[in-house]
């Protein structure tokens, strides 16, 4: 629109002035109110920006973010104090051989194989848990040998095999090789069961079936000048009695060929039942 000299009002683009004119009518219509400025102008109280091209920056989304990395997995744990059983007997075995251990197999994961372990884990920089993980056997395997059986049993507690035959009748001690037990029997039942080490190679525990000549209490070897306390003889000078040296090293020592019994209590109680004439079974 544009006034001229004469003070009349031309018009151009009439179509375009009245679109917008229309528009702004609306715009009124839908708002329901205007804003009275201070100056007398009356104005829309919505500003409408309508953006342009491509969002900034900031409010995109990242997506050049590297992903976060997964939690680091906790350390497998194959046996730690309160298990039982062979694995532990094993493992016990193995720290004899590396002297982290002293005591046992017991095949009992105890305070001392719990020390036993976190001893040999700091020594190769390893977490001191105490715990048997993956990474610590693994490395003790490459350190050691496979134990025996009587590594495994070195102070006893093995399973008894089945009795032989000649024990299944009477008053017998019977006496295995094979599993290194004792079973005390009567009639066919087990009263008393106890491991049991022999004689040396040099000095062999004889086989067979004998009964028992003579018992005494607290014997003393005559020949070797050592104690053997609840002695029960039954072939010559070979005897079944208590062995403090059995009790301290287990299957790591040997007799001089008798029936040597690691537990005192057990051994007392069996002197305390047999007779002379009892029956003794010594077999494979």
């Amino acid at each position: 629109m544009r006034i001229g000299d004469t003070g009349k009002v031309r018009t151009r683009g009439k179509g375009r002035s009245t679109a917008v004119l229309a528009a702004g009518a609306t715009l009124t219509v839908l708002c329901g109110c205007t804003v009275q400025a201070s100056d007398g102008e009356r104005h829309s109280p919505v500003h409408i920006e309508v953006p342009s091209g491509a969002p900034s920056a900031k409010s995109a989304p990242p997506d050049d973010k590297p992903p976060s990395a997964p939690a680091a997995a906790a350390p497998v744990v194959l046996w730690q104090s309160g298990d039982t059983g062979r694995d532990v007997r094993e493992l016990q075995a193995r720290l004899r051989q590396v002297a982290w251990l002293f005591d046992g197999p017991t095949g009992i994961y105890d305070d001392l194989t719990e020390r036993a372990v976190k001893g040999f884990q700091g020594k190769r920089g390893l977490p001191e848990t105490g715990r048997t993980d993956q990474a610590t056997w693994d490395r003790l395997l490459k350190m050691t040998r496979e134990p025996g059986t009587w590594d495994l049993y070195l102070m006893g507690g093995q399973p008894a095999d089945a009795p032989d035959a000649r024990c299944l009748t009477g008053r017998v001690l019977c006496i295995s090789k094979t599993s290194r037990t004792l079973r005390w029997m009567v009639d066919g039942r087990t009263v008393v069961e106890v491991p049991v080490r022999f004689g040396s190679q040099y000095t062999p525990t004889r086989e067979g079936e004998f009964t028992v000549y003579w018992k005494s209490r607290n014997h003393v070897s005559t020949l070797y000048d050592s104690s053997m306390p609840y002695a029960m003889f039954f072939s010559g000078g070979q005897a079944v009695h208590y062995s403090s040296d059995f009790a301290a090293r287990g299957y790591a020592g040997a007799s001089h060929g008798c029936v040597n019994v690691s537990d005192e209590r057990a051994i007392a109680q069996m002197f305390a039942e047999v007779r002379n004439g009892d029956k003794v079974v010594v077999h494979w």
